[in-house]
C-alpha cells in the first residue's frame, strides 16, 4: 500500500500503515532492540535538566551533530541493518537523510511530550520520516494556531509517517503515555541535518 495523504490545514503528512512487511519489521525490531547502544538523554525542560522518559540513540554521518533542548548529541555510526531502509527512503522520498534518531519506549509509561522538529539545523521545511516498530502507540498532532484543532492516529508495527512542508511550523506532535499494558516500541525518525 503506498503512502496516502492525511489532510490537515498547513500540513503535509503521508502515512502507510504497512510500509515495512511484518517479517522485516520483526527482524529489524529484534536486532535494534538488542544491538543499539541505548541511553537516557538528558534534556533541558523549564530551566532544569531532566532525564527524558524513553531511551534514545542518535545515529548519523560524521558531522551530523544534533542540538536539542540545549544538549548537543554527536552521532553514532550507522548500523548495517539501517542501510537498506535509508536507501529505500531516499529513493521513495527524494531526500538524502544523513541521520536518524532512534527512540525506545520500554512500556506505556515512556512517552514524548508536545514538540515540533523545528530546530534550525533541520532547515525551514524539514522532511521527517518516522518508522514505527513494535507495540502500536497513539500519535497526536495539535495545531499551533488553533490548539483545539487536533488529529490522532495509531502507529502500528512497520508503519511509516512522513511529515514535510510546513508541518513543523504549523503543528506540534506528541506520543502520550498510556495506562494500558503495551510492549516495547522503537521509533526511527530519519532526518537531514543541514549544518551539523
Amino acid at each position: 500500500m503506498p503512502l496516502h495523504a492525511i489532510p490537515l490545514p498547513e500540513a503535509e503528512l503521508a502515512f502507510d500503515p504497512h510500509w515495512l512487511p511484518a517479517a522485516e519489521a520483526d527482524a529489524l525490531f529484534a536486532v535494534l532492540h538488542a544491538g543499539l547502544p541505548w541511553e537516557v538523554h538528558r534534556i533541558r525542560l523549564f530551566g532544569r535538566e531532566v532525564a527524558s522518559p524513553r531511551l534514545s540513540c542518535w545515529i548519523g554521518d560524521p558531522g551530523a551533530a544534533y542540538t536539542y533542548s540545549g544538549t548537543r548529541f554527536e552521532p553514532r555510526p550507522w548500523p548495517a541493518p539501517l542501510a537498506p531502509l535509508r536507501a529505500r527512503l531516499a529513493a521513495e522520498l527524494g531526500v538524502a537523510f544523513n541521520s536518524v534518531l532512534a527512540n525506545l519506549y520500554r512500556d506505556g509509561r515512556d512517552r514524548m511530550g508536545w514538540h515540533a522538529d523545528d530546530e534550525p539545523a533541520l532547515g525551514p521545511v524539514p522532511v521527517i520520516a518516522s518508522l514505527s516498530l513494535g507495540a502500536a502507540r497513539r500519535f497526536t498532532l495539535r495545531s499551533r494556531r488553533e490548539p483545539a484543532l487536533r488529529h490522532e492516529l495509531v502507529l502500528p508495527h512497520g508503519s511509516l509517517l512522513v511529515m514535510a512542508g510546513a508541518t513543523q511550523r504549523a503543528w506540534k506532535h506528541a506520543l502520550p503515555a498510556t495506562a494500558r499494558p503495551v510492549g516495547p516500541r522503537i521509533n526511527l525518525t530519519f532526518r537531514r541535518i543541514l549544518d551539523g
